[in-house]
């Protein structure tokens, strides 16, 4: 794994007190249209990432209409008013640029990347998708990209072993019209049942500038970068941004456990609890959980399971966070001649024990380190998913301040042992959760 060397080095070997400040500088300002722009100048490479998030996800899709926000994410590559179809591509390709989209829960987010004398174009693809997208798209472009979609659905649940495990876990862990019930990707019903007037309704009331967030970071000029954001993107029609989203209640008051055979050839048993929200108190406690009992070939579980009982092929653990719900998730894959049940009573005996006892004082600097190190290690690229620009426009998403990298790793550099211990306890009971076991579906 690539290290930002020695900045990693100096946080890591200074004390708290001392350890140096993260200056991320940046130009923020709005368009008449409701449009915020966020502009960070980096000069370290001649690369400029043009990233645009929108703030809506399939958690603003109701019952009986999922998957919009993530066909929406195929049909924004299809063409606009300005750009023929497939055009997009091969003027990025010839520019010597790249770029994608990504669809979560919560926001529908797209990059650009281009060497820095292409920004006016990247600006001109991303406005004319923004504000003229409607000129181009008809059933039958809607009709192409739904089919797209369905293909790539039945690749990653229906015919991907395991695949339909987060699919059925959500499902679980959410009620009915909860907007994380149903996955990102939408039902297949759902997506055959979607209309051109549908989808249209959709990009009208989401993807209007009030309701989207700009950043432009890398190698530029903020004057030059401004003048040429407001040249291309003062046609774009402004709307009324969408009226906020409430948030549901979800609550497990005891264990919900369901087995499903598979076509695989090994049981996988998952383990997932309701967690606090991204940024809430205990979220980030949870990712040192995580740590601690599967992160890496030295945790516990990885240890025990893999190592010294060989009855498991690989265990994970993680903190989901979103910004409605968390959700906490251990995922063990059994050995041959091995079961989920064997694997589930090592894997709660190690929970318990975390409860009741805190990590070591190594165990606890070695996850904070790692947390530390990708930190560091998502700084030092500009673009992409990930990437500094795409985490200014989080920062801003989520907290209203762009430059929130300061606060987001004290959050971690706060935490001590008994933190660890109590978030465990608190957060993780056997005794409510959902247990979901994949079998090897029996043959005739």
């Amino acid at each position: 794994m690539k290290r930002a060397a020695l900045l990693i080095v100096l946080a890591l070997a200074a004390p708290a007190a001392a350890q140096t400040k993260l200056d991320i500088p940046y130009t923020q300002f709005r368009l008449p249209n409701g449009l915020t722009v966020i502009l960070h100048e980096d000069h370290s490479v001649p690369l400029v990432t043009v990233n645009m998030w929108y703030h809506v996800g399939s958690a603003r899709e109701r019952t009986g209409r999922t998957g919009f926000a993530h066909l929406f994410e195929h049909l924004m590559f299809m063409g606009s008013g300005h750009v023929k179809p497939g055009q997009f591509d091969e003027l990025l390709e010839a520019a010597g640029g790249d770029n994608n989209g990504s669809t979560q829960n919560d926001r529908t987010n797209y990059y650009i990347n281009v060497p820095s004398n292409a920004l006016e174009l990247a600006l001109f693809l991303e406005s004319d998708r923004m504000g003229f997208l409607l000129d181009t798209m008809t059933p039958k472009t809607v009709d192409a990209q739904r089919d797209v979609v369905k293909n790539e659905r039945r690749q990653s649940v229906e015919n991907q072993p395991y695949g339909i495990a987060q699919v059925l876990i959500n499902e679980m862990l959410y009620p009915e019209g909860h907007p994380y019930h149903w996955p990102v990707i939408g039902y297949m019903e759902d997506l055959s049942a979607a209309s051109h007037d549908d989808v249209v309704a959709f990009f009208k009331k989401y993807y209007v500038p009030s309701n989207a967030s700009l950043v432009v970071a890398g190698d530029f000029d903020t004057a030059t970068a401004r003048r040429l954001i407001e040249k291309w993107f003062s046609d774009v029609k402004g709307g009324p941004r969408p009226e906020p989203m409430a948030i549901p209640a979800a609550e497990l008051t005891g264990r919900k456990t369901r087995t499903v055979g598979d076509q695989v050839q090994l049981p996988r048993l998952y383990l997932a609890w309701l967690t606090p929200r991204h940024l809430a108190p205990g979220d980030a406690t949870l990712d040192v959980v995580a740590d601690v009992l599967a992160g890496g070939k030295n945790s516990r579980l990885y240890k025990r399971l893999v190592y010294d009982m060989q009855i498991a092929q690989d265990v994970s653990a993680f903190q989901a966070s979103a910004s409605l719900s968390s959700s906490f998730m251990i995922i063990a894959t059994a050995r041959p001649g091995h079961t989920a049940e064997e694997l589930q009573k090592v894997i709660d005996e190690e929970i318990a024990k975390l409860q009741s006892e805190p990590p070591t004082a190594h165990e606890l600097e070695r996850s904070l380190n790692q947390i530390e190190a990708s930190f560091y290690n998502r700084l030092e690229r500009v673009g992409g998913f990930g990437g500094k620009g795409d985490q200014l426009n989080a920062y801003y998403t989520e907290t209203g301040d762009p430059d929130w990298f300061n606060e987001d790793l004290a959050r971690y550099r706060a935490l001590s042992a008994s933190d660890i211990r109590a978030a465990a306890a608190e957060f993780l009971p056997l005794d409510r959760r959902v247990e979901l076991t994949i079998v090897p579906e029996k043959k005739p």
